[in-house]
């Protein structure tokens, strides 16, 4: 869904909606990313950046998915079209919390975000300050940060080299199969176990191997768990 706008700015929208909503099933997910992409109409950066928040709250009123409401993602739009019009992206927004230490700018720009938003936004953008593996956000940025054949890029000023493996229950199969982590809970440490097994394997650029190793733990692939 990422790849159907062609402009940057669009896609830094499209994805972090995208990835906000990243759980349940494929066809649910689908079905709830395009309810909130339809309100934001063919242009996400254009509308959120003309649209004043109580406008932003009324369109996305009854629209929901799972436990999400549209109090929820209209907060968290919200919050983006706060880093919109302050910085110019969510990238730019990003990187002026950057400083090489990955952690803390996750921490401090999910935690602007979410005080642009005047809610809490830690059931869509969790922060790893509570000890979240986060994987949501983890997949956001691999999405943004890395460019080629599946991460389609955009942001400059953050290496991929110092990215965090998204881990869900899948991925978290794959590693304990693969000694990659002891650890029977996804948490921060979780996710930092993943990713240093990853690193050792290409320290550039550690997130090369996650589309390919989700999806057999998914299907279980010549897994004996």
């Amino acid at each position: 869904m990422v790849y159907d706008y062609s402009q940057p700015a669009d896609r830094e929208v499209v994805g972090l909606v995208a990835a906000s909503l990243a759980y349940g099933n494929v066809k649910a997910i689908l079905g709830g990313i395009a309810g909130v992409l339809d309100a934001m109409g063919g242009e996400p950066f254009h509308w959120l950046t003309t649209h004043k928040p109580h406008a932003i709250r009324a369109r996305l009123r009854g629209w929901r998915y799972r436990v999400t409401g549209g109090g929820d993602m209209a907060g968290l739009l919200v919050g983006v079209r706060g880093q919109l019009i302050a910085h110019g992206s969510l990238g730019a927004a990003f990187v002026r919390g950057y400083d090489g230490d990955m952690l803390g700018a996750m921490t401090r720009w999910s935690a602007d975000l979410a005080k642009r938003a005047g809610r809490p936004l830690s059931h869509l953008l969790a922060s790893p300050a509570r000890g979240s593996a986060c994987k949501r956000l983890c997949l956001y940025l691999r999405w943004m940060v890395r460019q080629d054949e599946i991460d389609p890029g955009g942001w400059a000023g953050v290496c991929a080299s110092q990215l965090i493996a998204p881990v869900d229950v899948h991925m978290h199969r794959v590693a304990v199969r693969f000694g990659w982590t002891k650890r029977k809970q996804v948490t921060l440490n979780t996710a930092l176990d993943v990713t240093e097994a990853l690193r050792a394997l290409c320290a550039a650029d550690p997130l090369r191997y996650d589309f390919a190793l989700t999806r057999p733990g998914i299907l279980r692939e010549a897994f004996d768990v």
